[in-house]
């Protein structure tokens, strides 16, 4: 089968213990990220597989219609809101999602709260530089963790900020709410008072048309001066231009990404701020995670090219 993996920024994928399963395929690997119609037909114009590295190529309509030999998507990750489903229906074109885990995601996130809150990328910088402590940190024990969604990755977050001796306040919908509960943690009193209270604000949402911007330029200028704000779900929960005009007012003092709304990212006007802290959109990216999600990427795959009944499809 003619395999095509788009987007391996880090040319990884053949390292990995599971790449091996795809022996005797036909697979081309693509390491760079190309958003031109014309340039992804010409990549894709040959396979009749796509494996898609979580939403980094979006997979459009426009695209499925000058691909007649793609027969199959398997997408790592267990999310495919980038692929034109209805699209692919109409082609005939099944698409599989894997499984993920959300602990490489949380790892990430509390560490950029570490590093935002003692200030560890400024030190280092200024340690190279011949400067010794020029900044003071601070500490998290006793201070309160804001977790807006209480999904998996929200949970672990949870479990590290009372780790930390931190308190910790939920907020998000109706069901959200009463997890955080039954688990014994405070839910807020409403999304104004996540923002008001918290000291370390963690956004744990999934992207959809009702989180979309759910975090408003109000809702920013709520949080504290020395609040942080910190994102490594999706950039758009965030109102397009709030985090840069609210950073400037010093309101949140800081914030922490890993995601932002166009990816990869070569310039930014965040990046030039000195209250911002960011990575690229490294979450999932780390080798267990990989191993899960193209394990089960390739054996899904695989499970479709022997024609045997596949279970694993998106919605």
């Amino acid at each position: 089968m003619k395999i095509v993996i788009p987007d391996d920024y880090q040319d990884c994928v053949r390292t990995l213990d599971a790449f091996a399963k795809l022996e005797g395929q036909d697979v081309t690997i693509h390491n760079d990220t190309v958003t031109d119609l014309d340039a992804l037909v010409e990549r894709f114009h040959d396979a009749e597989a796509l494996v898609l590295i979580r939403e980094r190529t979006p997979i459009t309509a426009e695209l499925l219609a000058r691909l007649p030999n793609l027969k199959v998507i398997s997408q790592t990750g267990g999310g495919a809101t980038h692929v034109d489903m209805d699209a692919c229906r109409r082609h005939g074109i099944t698409v599989m999602a894997g499984t993920g885990s959300p602990h490489a995601a949380a790892e990430l996130t509390w560490g950029l709260v570490m590093a935002a809150m003692r200030h560890i990328p400024q030190e280092f910088a200024n340690l190279k530089a011949g400067r010794w402590q020029r900044t003071l940190g601070t500490g998290l024990k006793g201070r309160t963790l804001g977790i807006f969604g209480y999904g998996k990755i929200g949970k672990l977050i949870a479990r590290y900020g009372q780790a930390f001796d931190m308190k910790v306040l939920v907020w998000g919908r109706e069901g959200t709410r009463a997890r955080a509960a039954e688990d014994g943690i405070e839910v807020a009193t409403s999304q104004e008072g996540l923002f008001e209270r918290s000291d370390v604000l963690s956004l744990h949402l999934r992207l959809n048309a009702d989180t979309r911007g759910i975090v408003t330029a109000d809702h920013l200028a709520r949080m504290k001066p020395t609040a942080l704000l910190v994102n490594t779900s999706r950039a758009p929960l965030v109102e397009a231009g709030a985090l840069e005009a609210a950073l400037r007012a010093g309101r949140p003092g800081q914030a922490a990404v890993d995601v932002f709304d166009v990816e990869p990212v070569t310039h930014h006007p965040l990046l030039e701020l000195p209250n911002f802290l960011a990575t690229p959109h490294l979450g999932y990216v780390e080798k267990d995670s990989y191993e899960l999600y193209f394990g089960d990427a390739f054996d899904n795959l695989l499970t479709f090219a022997a024609g045997r009944p596949v279970t694993n499809l998106a919605e």
